[in-house]
């Protein structure tokens, strides 16, 4: 579920319409408006994987610099999951890639800005008479509400690109969504760092895949290994496997059986060593 500030859970399911694909709102955001940015400051980004991928590699950057330089980790409230938030200017409280023309990575702004106004509420076990849902978030500090042109759910979606990280979060959805997490014991700090490694920083990670004893360990196809080494989509995809694997045992990966009595003592997942971002 995407929450913004002030909004609850309680109140998106209670109180909120609920749009599907086909329902029509009617909203426009540019420079005439005289809200035009207002939406870019003191608010909380939360991150997903394929946000910081699409992000570094605008900027050009190592996915640990861009960590470093742009985020700061926070947890969630009941089940002490690690989040990863845009950080915004110590000073005026604006995203730092915010410029006066408007978002200064516009083409790989992050999930959340593509999203809004738009919000969408999805339970964890969906079925017929509780499906997930696309409500409207009407903000004082927006006045883009009725300006503009008729839209779709489904047009705001495919106009915003949102579709490409709707398909590249559904491994990342799923582990965050997982069971396992109703576990009352929060991570230990060596399952918390490689749950950050493994979700947000891609280079760090494939480097413990190819620089340590992990395709000793684990099976994984060789064209998919291959491709693996410089395809950070498909890297990514893996990489959520292999938490599903760390953190709660879940079959996706397979042990090799030539290794399996002579590692049995050590972490799944082999010899990690974190790596400082």
């Amino acid at each position: 579920m995407t929450e913004k500030k002030g909004v609850s859970p309680e109140a998106i399911i209670n109180e909120y319409d609920r749009m599907t694909m086909d329902d029509e709102f009617t909203f426009g955001c540019d420079a005439g408006l005289d809200c035009f940015t207002h939406c870019c400051a003191d608010v909380s980004i939360v991150l997903t994987p394929y946000d910081v991928l699409r992000m570094k590699k605008t900027l050009k950057i190592s996915s640990g610099e861009f960590l470093e330089k742009y985020t700061i980790t926070g947890v969630t409230g009941e089940k002490h999951i690690p989040i990863l938030l845009l950080k915004m200017d110590p000073e005026t409280k604006k995203c730092l890639f915010l410029t006066e023309k408007g978002c200064g990575i516009y083409g790989s702004r992050p999930w959340a800005c593509r999203m809004y106004p738009l919000g969408k509420a999805e339970p964890q076990k969906p079925t017929p008479e509780n499906r997930g849902f696309y409500f409207l978030l009407k903000e004082d500090l927006c006045h883009g509400h009725g300006t503009g042109r008729q839209i779709t759910v489904r047009e705001w979606i495919k106009d915003q690109g949102i579709e490409v990280y709707d398909m590249m979060g559904e491994s990342f959805k799923e582990l965050m969504l997982h069971e396992g997490w109703n576990d009352d014991k929060p991570l230990t700090d060596k399952k918390r760092d490689m749950y950050l490694m493994a979700c947000f920083d891609i280079d760090c990670f494939r480097r413990f895949v190819f620089e340590s004893n992990f395709l000793n360990y684990f099976m994984v196809d060789e064209y998919r290994v291959e491709v693996m080494r410089t395809d950070d989509e498909e890297l990514l995809k893996f990489a959520m496997q292999w938490l599903r694997f760390s953190l709660f045992g879940d079959k996706t990966m397979k042990v090799n059986p030539s290794v399996v009595e002579a590692r049995a003592k050590k972490a799944a997942g082999g010899d990690h060593q974190p790596c400082n971002t």
